[in-house]
């Protein structure tokens, strides 16, 4: 079976007959013949007749991963944040953030490319740049380099700033579980004030074999 997270920016793909996982940009895939047998996320209706909720699919996939008992997994993408927070076998509490959590993985990704750094090679900054949306934290980024701010302490302090408000989304927790790109960013783990256990980008793919 071909199964697919498809996202706002990329698309993660699972062919299960060849234990083959890959990552895709959805412009590309969305251009493209591929059709999934099952998927999720935002462009999902548009490849397959099985679409699965994430929410579900980040719930089935975690505990796929981590086993029973109590955790809280938090999946950050390029659109959105939501969280699963689990007791024993069943899930305890569900949210889902698209506004105050808008664009904030792919603002960093944007961000990157445009000042060609890597943010996850950069050091933790001590304050925080206030953020509640990705994009509109752009505007405070770029106030601060206008009054002469080195740029990496300015986008270590969004990404920080980016952790505070997924941290406070998530009701401040003193350890969870990540899933998402974001996993591989090793400033943006580092920035929370508790523990984060990064799971990789393929969880809900995980989820979706249960299917």
């Amino acid at each position: 079976m071909l199964l697919g997270d498809v996202g706002t920016s990329y698309t993660k793909i699972l062919d299960t007959e060849k234990e083959e996982y890959k990552v895709m940009n959805t412009l590309d895939l969305l251009k493209s013949e591929v059709r999934f047998d099952i998927a999720c996320g935002h462009n999902a209706k548009l490849k397959t007749d099985r679409v699965v909720n994430e929410l579900v699919a980040l719930e089935k996939g975690s505990r796929e991963l981590i086993g029973d008992g109590n955790f809280l997994v938090v999946d950050v993408g390029s659109r959105d944040i939501k969280y699963v927070k689990m007791k024993g076998n069943k899930y305890e509490e569900m949210d889902w953030n698209a506004l105050c959590g808008a664009t904030l993985g792919f603002s960093i990704e944007l961000l990157e490319n445009h000042f060609n750094v890597k943010t996850s090679e950069m050091e933790k900054a001590s304050q925080s740049l206030g953020v509640t949306c990705g994009v509109l934290g752009m505007a405070k980024i770029f106030d601060k380099i206008s009054e002469g701010c080195e740029i990496n302490n300015v986008l270590a302090s969004f990404v920080k700033g980016i952790a505070e408000n997924v941290y406070r989304f998530i009701n401040k927790p003193e350890s969870f579980y990540l899933s998402g790109g974001l996993c591989n960013n090793t400033l943006f783990i580092n920035s929370f004030r508790c523990k984060v256990e990064p799971l990789g980008r393929f969880v809900l793919l995980e989820g979706l074999r249960k299917f």
